[in-house]
C-alpha cells in the first residue's frame, strides 16, 4: 500500500490551488489589479482568463483556478476595457488578435509588467475572448542567467552591422536580446544611445545602473506604425544601437539593412529556425527581381545570427539551446564571392566551423543529463525546433 503523503505537503499544494479569497460577485476596475497582483504573489507565470471559464494561473507549469465561478461576459468586458480599453471590443471583433503590453505600479517604486494576448474566440455558441497574461521580470535576465555560450557573447557586440536571433514563437528569443542589451548597458563605456521598437515592450530597463547608456523604447503599432517606421525613425535620432523587435516583412528587412550600411549595430529577431534557413527566409521576403541585390547587401551587413529553443529539462523547467554563426570577413567574402542560392548549402557546411550546430548543443545538453533521449533526438533532427516559452 502507497504511502500517504505528509499533511504539511497537502496543505501547501492546497496553498499554492487555492482561488483568489478576496473573488468578488461581479468584477469592477478598481478589482482587476488587486486580483492579477495577487496571482504574482502566488508564482503565476502566466495568467489565462477566458469568458465561461474560471480565471486560471499557471505554477510551475501546471493550471490552478484563480476564480471559484467562472468570468462571464460582463466580468469580461470589465478585463478588456482596463487592460486594453473600450475599444478592445471592436478590435476583436473585427478579426483581429491584441498583443500589448500591461503595467501595474502599486507604488512609485514598484513596476509589475506583463505581456498580453487577447484572442478573440467562440465560448458556448456566442462570439468571446480569452486573454493571456505573461509575468515579466521585474530587469532582464543576465546572459550569465541564461548559460549563454561564451563564443556567442563574444561576438554579440560587433562595431556595426546586424545580429539575429531567430528561434519558433515562444523560443526565448526576446528575453536573449533583451539579455544581451542588458550586458552591452553593464560594461564599463555604456552602450551609448539605444533606441528599441518592440511589440509590444516586455522589458525595461530601469534598474539597470548605466550612466553612460540612453535607453528609449518605442512600442508597435501604439506609437509607431510598424516596425519599418521605427527603423527609419532611428535613423532620425544618432543611435549607436537599434533594436528592431522582428523583422517580419520585405520593408522592415531593407529598413534594417540600410540602418547597418550606414554604421549602425542592429538587433533583430525572426521566426525562423536555423541559421541556414534564416538568411534564405530573409532573401526570400524580397520580390525574385531584387532578391540578388538585397541578398549581398544583407551579406555585407550580417555579423552574427543565433537560433534558440528551449527544451524541457530532466528535473522540470527549460534549458537554452542554441545554434549560431559568427560571420566573420572571411565568411562574408565567400559567400559574396558565389552565387547567393548555393549559400543555405554553404552555411551548413561552414557552420561547425565558425559557430555550433543545434546538433553539437543538444548532444551537451544530453550528455550534461539535463534533456532526455527523446527530446535529445528531436531537436538533432530538426534544426532550431523546440519547445515554449
Amino acid at each position: 500500500m502507497a504511502a500517504r503523503k505528509p499533511v504539511s505537503l497537502l496543505k501547501a499544494k492546497d496553498n499554492i490551488a487555492e482561488a483568489w479569497p478576496d473573488e468578488p460577485s461581479r468584477f469592477t476596475d478598481e478589482l482587476v489589479d488587486p486580483f492579477l497582483m495577487w496571482c504574482v504573489k502566488k508564482n503565476s507565470s502566466d495568467i489565462s482568463i477566458q469568458s465561461d471559464r474560471p480565471a486560471y494561473n499557471e505554477i510551475y507549469g501546471t493550471l490552478y483556478p484563480g476564480t471559484y465561478r467562472p468570468i462571464d461576459a460582463a466580468d469580461m468586458n470589465v478585463f478588456l476595457n482596463k487592460i486594453y480599453g473600450p475599444e478592445a471590443g471592436a478590435r476583436l471583433a473585427s478579426g483581429n488578435d491584441l498583443d500589448l503590453s500591461y503595467e501595474i505600479r502599486p507604488d512609485r517604486y514598484t513596476r509589475i509588467r506583463f505581456r498580453v494576448n487577447i484572442t478573440p474566440i467562440l465560448s458556448r455558441g456566442r462570439d468571446s475572448a480569452a486573454i493571456t497574461m505573461r509575468v515579466l521580470p521585474s530587469e532582464p535576465p543576465s546572459m550569465k542567467d541564461l548559460n549563454v555560450e561564451a563564443d556567442v557573447i563574444n561576438a554579440w557586440a560587433p562595431r556595426q552591422g546586424m545580429v539575429v536571433i531567430t528561434g519558433p514563437t515562444g523560443s526565448g528569443k526576446t528575453t536573449l536580446l533583451a539579455a544581451g542589451i542588458r550586458m552591452l548597458m553593464e560594461r564599463k563605456r555604456g552602450a551609448g544611445k539605444i533606441v528599441c521598437y518592440e511589440a509590444p515592450i516586455e522589458y525595461v530597463y530601469d534598474a539597470i545602473k548605466s550612466p553612460r547608456s540612453l535607453i528609449s523604447q518605442t512600442e508597435i503599432p501604439k506609437h509607431l506604425p510598424d516596425f519599418a517606421r521605427g527603423v527609419r525613425n532611428a535613423l532620425r535620432r544618432k543611435p549607436n544601437i537599434i533594436l528592431v523587435g522582428e523583422a517580419r516583412d520585405r520593408e522592415t528587412i531593407a529598413a534594417g539593412i540600410e540602418a547597418a550600411q550606414t554604421g549602425h549595430l542592429v538587433y533583430t529577431t525572426t521566426h525562423t529556425t536555423g541559421v541556414a534557413a534564416t538568411i534564405q527566409r530573409m532573401v526570400s521576403a524580397f520580390e525574385p527581381s531584387e532578391r540578388s541585390e538585397r541578398a549581398y547587401a544583407l551579406m555585407e551587413t550580417m555579423r552574427l545570427v543565433v537560433t534558440q529553443a528551449l527544451a524541457p529539462k530532466v528535473n522540470g523547467g527549460r534549458v537554452g539551446l542554441r545554434e549560431w554563426m559568427r560571420f566573420t570577413d572571411e565568411v562574408r567574402d565567400k559567400l559574396l564571392a558565389m552565387d547567393f542560392q548555393m549559400w543555405p548549402t554553404e552555411i551548413q557546411r561552414m557552420l561547425p566551423f565558425y559557430g555550433q550546430t543545434m546538433a553539437k548543443s543538444a548532444a551537451i545538453a544530453f550528455d550534461a543529463g539535463l534533456i532526455d533521449r527523446r527530446n535529445y533526438i528531436m531537436l538533432s533532427s530538426s534544426s532550431g525546433a523546440g519547445g515554449g516559452d
